[in-house]
């Protein structure tokens, strides 16, 4: 199965009703104003946060503070030059600033647009000799790098697409050296139930909420979403021990464009701070799961 990552626009990543409005916006709200919001939120340039926002040279925003944040701290203990492999990459959101924070990084994607994308970003940021492209689906991890290899490995908004998720999940183990830790980013079900059902859509709604995988039937561009135990115990069957579950965009999606634009220092701290603590962090859009393999 061809997948990629949400920049190169071929992944399909789990989003509000309305894309980028308010997760439980009413349903009278207009695509217009919905567009206008997404327009604001992606043209604003992202906030420093001290201490938890940075990559070295990269700040994070709401939307993916909570994931820098762990991978900052995993970094910072770990030191430099660390192999980071990024599955399903796509145009390197994730790779470049962690290849500018001095690790080497493989992105293992489908698209070739993307990895061209890729290449051209990693050259104008210099680090092009720390960022290697390899073309293929997550599926074939197994095949494409080598055994024990790596040091940290990113798996963002993958799992609900693969055809084989436990397999993806066993070719991260075994990527792994001991000792090493994946970043897992996940479809939230909770998330997308609420979603569907403050939007007015309750026949989705009761849809996600009843089916085993969590879809919304046949068209839905999801193979599946994951609650905290669900994904836990996938990753726990290749040997993962999750260390860490935190919610993504818990407070970002929900708060309206104006208000993310005249606060973002308070709205970055609100996020990071909602990211640890049920039951808020368990209706996030999207679950971030830290594991290490013993």
């Amino acid at each position: 199965m061809s997948v990629s990552s949400p920049e190169s626009g071929s992944r399909q990543v789990e989003a509000p009703e309305h894309p980028a409005a308010s997760r439980w916006s009413a349903p009278t709200a207009t695509a217009t104003g919905a567009v206008g919001r997404r327009a604001r939120t992606e043209d604003r340039r992202p906030r420093r946060l001290p201490g938890v926002e940075r990559t070295h040279t990269r700040p994070a925003e709401p939307r993916t503070a909570v994931v820098w944040a762990a991978l900052r701290e995993e970094t910072d203990r770990r030191g430099t030059n660390l192999v980071v492999i990024d599955v399903g990459g796509g145009t390197g959101g994730f790779a470049v600033p962690l290849a500018e924070a001095g690790h080497r990084v493989t992105v293992v994607d489908a698209s070739p647009d993307a990895l061209a994308a890729l290449t051209r970003r990693a050259a104008e940021a210099g680090v092009a000799g720390r960022v290697a492209a390899v073309q293929g689906d997550g599926d074939r991890l197994a095949e494409l790098v080598p055994a024990g290899s790596a040091d940290l490995i990113l798996c963002h908004s993958l799992l609900e697409v693969v055809d084989d998720p436990a397999g993806v999940v066993g070719a991260l183990a075994s990527t792994l050296r001991p000792g090493g830790a994946v970043s897992v980013v996940v479809a939230n079900r909770a998330a997308a139930v609420l979603s569907r059902a403050m939007s007015g859509h309750l026949g989705v709604a009761a849809a996600l909420l009843s089916d085993p995988a969590g879809r919304a039937g046949a068209g839905d561009k999801l193979r599946r979403r994951f609650d905290p135990a669900g994904a836990t115990a996938l990753l726990g069957t290749a040997g993962l021990v999750v260390e860490r579950i935190q919610g993504v965009r818990v407070v970002a999606d929900l708060v309206p464009g104006a208000v993310a634009d005249a606060d973002p220092d308070t709205l970055l701290a609100l996020e990071l701070i909602a990211a640890e603590l049920p039951p808020y962090r368990d209706i996030a859009t999207q679950l971030h799961l830290f594991a290490r393999k013993p």
